[in-house]
């Protein structure tokens, strides 16, 4: 069979998943080795740039995704006739923030460091598929804890956590100040 099989085969597999797949399981699914089936896919990825085709492959961790161009969203939205798209709040974001940076984190630990209850603002991120349970922390009552999806990656435009951007110490040590004068006003009413 010849490397337009392959490729056809997979993007078959990438169409009807709609969602990421493992590089494993499609060299699993194909017969081949996962360094020959990332080749292929690779392949692919240039072809698809390289024409003026509506779709790409994307790459999150370790696994690939079939999705539109960016260039061609303008016509999904009029299709979709303006989607509702989620709003985050800035507790939301800040919540996001802790569980991106801090995961796996418990609610009690988001709870410390914003200072306020975070059940709302978990809830939604939950909600909209941004943030996922990952686990249970070993202590008392199993504390679950979250994680951040691969639906956080893709709205944000990173392939891996290791992507988002470095926070500042200096500012880092000013919202400490921030935060402990916050508690302190608190405490002081």
């Amino acid at each position: 069979m010849g490397m337009e099989h392959y490729e056809g085969a997979i993007e078959a597999l990438l169409f009807a998943m709609g969602k990421s797949v493992e590089l494993s399981a499609l060299a699993k699914a194909i017969g081949h080795d996962t360094e020959t089936t990332r080749k292929i896919i690779r392949n692919m990825m240039l072809k698809y740039n390289g024409e003026d085709r509506g779709i790409k492959i994307i790459e999150l961790e370790n696994s690939y995704q079939m999705c539109t161009k960016e260039e061609y969203y303008d016509y999904l939205v009029k299709l979709a006739l303006q989607p509702k798209k989620a709003i985050l709040t800035d507790v939301m974001l800040e919540t996001l923030s802790i569980v991106a940076y801090k995961q796996p984190v418990t609610k009690l630990e988001i709870e410390k460091i914003r200072g306020v209850k975070c059940d709302h603002a978990i809830n939604k991120l939950i909600e909209y598929n941004l943030v996922q349970e990952v686990g249970r922390l070993d202590a008392p009552g199993r504390p679950i804890l979250f994680g951040t999806t691969e639906e956080f990656l893709r709205s944000f435009g990173v392939q891996g956590l290791d992507e988002l951007p470095e926070l500042d110490p200096v500012q880092l040590e000013d919202f400490k100040a921030e935060a402990e004068e916050e508690i302190q006003l608190k405490l002081d009413v």
